[in-house]
């Protein structure tokens, strides 16, 4: 006569295992892989910027002659495949999700939305009365500062410390890169920036793949 698999489990412990082992496949199949969420940025900031930074370097100075398109056309496709990949690996893990968590996470999208266009537009009547360097300087820091106060108010809503880490790393860097002033700034968010998502994200798979 063969096993009954459906026969429940005969002590406590083992209870208690299957519990465990269940919710951790429940949260492994609902949870995107972290990498998918944090490496895309951080190679768009560690490209994009990088190359800010050869193009337009401090004092006026060029250190590799590319085009001057090049760079933010880099760093806004860059931005945009990771925006990309970050929505379809968050619609695949979250698409059966409900109630307040799934609540939580549209009103945080359109944070970031409605965040941006506002940010920008008043940094667009702004810096058209600005020398270039600082009109760059300008974009660039106003766009980092609200990526890393995002980043906390998403680590507050989710309880989730490296998420409001990396936020606090991210302003932090951006006020360095500020005050050392234009060009400098470039490098800073490349370097400091775009190694420290990718950083973030190799964290964070290791934190799921060890949960499950």
């Amino acid at each position: 006569m063969e096993p009954d698999d459906d026969l429940p489990p005969s002590d406590a412990a083992t209870a208690l295992r299957l519990i465990r082992d269940q919710q951790a496949a429940t949260v492994s199949r609902l949870e995107p892989d972290a990498r998918l969420l944090y490496w895309p940025w951080g190679v768009a900031w560690l490209v994009g910027f990088g190359l800010f930074f050869l193009r337009y370097s401090p004092d006026g100075r060029v250190l590799v002659r590319l085009p001057d398109w090049l760079p933010l056309a880099t760093l806004f496709t860059l931005l945009v495949a990771a925006g990309a990949i970050q929505a379809v690996a968050g619609a695949r893990a979250y698409g059966q999700v409900t109630g307040d968590s799934a609540q939580r996470g549209r009103w945080y999208g359109w944070t970031w939305a409605l965040g941006s266009v506002s940010a920008y537009a008043a940094v667009g009547r702004v810096s058209e009365h600005l020398p270039h360097d600082l009109t760059a300087l300008l974009w660039s820091a106003a766009a980092v500062g609200l990526t890393g106060a995002l980043h906390m108010a998403g680590g507050a809503i989710w309880l989730d410390r490296d998420l409001f880490r990396l936020g606090v790393w991210i302003s932090v860097i951006n006020v360095v890169g500020v005050i050392a002033g234009p060009g400098w700034h470039a490098l800073v968010i490349s370097v400091a920036g775009g190694a420290g998502i990718l950083i973030a994200g190799t964290i964070a798979r290791l934190r799921q793949r060890r949960r499950s």
